[in-house]
């Protein structure tokens, strides 16, 4: 078993998690939707079921270009929902008690490309910052 595949794992179980919150208790997912989303309650359903298929498409063993198709989404799904990471900070940040506060939103925010870059490695789009040995 080569690295790659504890990580898909791990990942999958992440984003089938979190699609299962999207659709089982989505108030607080919409209240992050920035204002220029529409539908922000129809969005967050389809965002739960993107990560939930997803998560599918990363674990299915039959075909890696099914499990690329699964790590290009999930990538392009972490980039689409930065927006609302920052909305959320800003949400947090205006309250108060400033919410979560910025130890929080702060490394949120900062690890959003890690969030981009795993499973594109994880579903063997890309190498780096690692070099394939030859065979």
């Amino acid at each position: 078993m080569n690295r790659r595949t504890p990580s898909r794992a791990v990942l999958a179980v992440l984003y089938a998690a979190a699609g299962v919150l999207h659709l089982a208790l989505p108030a607080p997912f919409v209240g992050i939707v920035p204002s220029w989303v529409p539908l922000p309650t129809l969005v967050v359903a389809l965002t739960g079921l993107a990560e939930i298929a997803g998560a599918a498409g990363l674990l299915q063993p039959l075909s890696p270009a099914l499990r690329r198709a699964a790590g290009w989404g999930l990538a392009a799904y972490a980039l689409c929902v930065w927006p609302a990471n920052v909305q959320h900070m800003l949400i947090d940040m205006a309250k108060p008690a400033h919410g979560l506060g910025l130890g929080y939103h702060v490394p949120r925010l900062a690890l959003q490309p890690v969030l981009i870059w795993w499973p594109l490695w994880s579903a063997g789009i890309t190498d780096w910052p690692w070099r394939r040995r030859p065979a």
